[in-house]
């Protein structure tokens, strides 16, 4: 039993002319996977790239002005940038490089000097000390080429040190990024100053205004120092996948638009073809409203048809996605690739609809004398 003869006359009507039909929704599955796709491709890129950019966003670089004539940090420098900021880590380093030893293994490397590494780093073997006085600290890469570990003995340039901790492999990218380094004591390191000083904070604001605390203390007289927010690298880079995402879904919605003008043409010849039959129901009393709404259910389930199978390709293609790229589970399944895909399947049904109504209205308005004569 039909409840609605509006709907069993629009699935009869579409049945007709059913190729015609298909192609009409195919545009609309077409169109809905590129603004589908293309949404969660543009979210998975920025997503991606947040996640191995890790923390940086809280992390300020404090360095010697080298333009002024500065080529180190003196301790008194350290010691007032530790007096004005509040709730940030401050790291001190000296740099320097040196050849690391083991057996026959050897390799050139970058030595950091630091007084605090637990503060900054963490440990995937061993213990971090919080005031490193000696042995060293290997990057994972440099401990897995040479084969150390913790109690090993290697060699750095003339002097042998006892390894106390091979440090965690880092994935993401980072100022201080010690894979490939070794850690000793700050005073392993030839020098009295520092070649910079990092400050780390749980959070963006906190290390933004130590970062303006630093520069009012140590620049107010002259630009000894250069202070690099790292949060400005991830600004421009949310900026720049903000701007792709915008330019993708305008490509998507491109393809919306032609499917919409491909609807208004099938429902438009739909009206066409059967102007004589709207004008017999017309005329046995059937209601202007009911002709308009039969017209608008034919293009909405039209959209319904094409929306539906679009979303379905979209979530094939994410999976494909998945099954063929590195992109972890979790980036897949971040909400916003749930909104695009709502967004894309409202917009498939609302163009649809949008598409159908000139074409609905044009044979509802009709006069019922006037079809049957011509």
């Amino acid at each position: 039993m039909v409840k609605s003869p509006a709907l069993f006359v629009a699935r009869r009507n579409l049945s007709r002319n059913r190729f015609r039909s298909v192609l009409a929704g195919l545009g609309i599955l077409i169109a809905v996977v590129a603004i589908a796709a293309l949404g969660i491709f543009g979210n998975v890129l920025s997503l991606g790239a947040a996640d191995a950019l890790g923390d940086i966003g809280n992390e300020v670089v404090i360095t010697p002005n080298a333009d002024e004539g500065f080529d180190e940090l003196t301790e008194r420098q350290v010691q007032s940038i530790e007096r004005v900021t509040d709730d940030v880590t401050v790291a001190p380093i000296r740099t320097e490089t040196g050849l690391v030893t083991r057996g026959t293994e050897s390799r050139a490397t970058t030595l950091y000097g630091i007084d605090d590494p637990a503060a900054i780093y963490e440990a995937d073997e061993g213990r971090l000390p919080d005031r490193h006085t000696q042995g060293a600290i290997l990057g994972s890469s440099v401990a897995e080429q040479l084969d150390a570990g913790e109690g090993n003995v290697v060699t750095i340039d003339d002097t042998t040190y006892r390894v106390i901790a091979v440090l965690e492999p880092v994935e993401s990218f980072g100022p201080l990024t010690a894979d490939d380094a070794v850690l000793l004591p700050e005073n392993a390191i030839a020098g009295s100053g520092y070649e910079q000083v990092i400050l780390r904070g749980e959070e963006t604001g906190a290390t933004a205004v130590a970062a303006d605390a630093v520069r009012a203390e140590l620049n107010a007289r002259e630009e000894r120092i250069d202070v690099f927010e790292l949060s400005e690298i991830t600004d421009e880079i949310d900026e720049f996948f903000s701007l792709l995402q915008s330019f993708l879904l305008g490509i998507g919605s491109i393809s919306l638009v032609i499917a919409g003008v491909s609807i208004l043409n099938v429902m438009l010849m739909s009206t066409v073809e059967r102007r004589e039959e709207i004008g017999v129901m017309r005329a046995v009393g059937v209601k202007k409203g009911e002709v308009l709404r039969m017209m608008l259910i034919e293009a909405g389930l039209l959209g319904l048809l094409g929306a539906v199978g679009g979303v379905l390709v979209s979530v094939l293609l994410a999976a494909g996605l998945y099954l063929t790229t590195p992109v972890e589970l979790w980036i897949l399944l971040d909400p916003a690739n749930f909104f695009y895909l709502a967004l894309a399947f409202a917009f498939g049904i609302g163009v649809s609809l949008l598409s159908g109504a000139y074409p609905a209205w044009k044979a509802a308005s009709e006069r019922p004398v006037d079809a049957l004569r011509d």
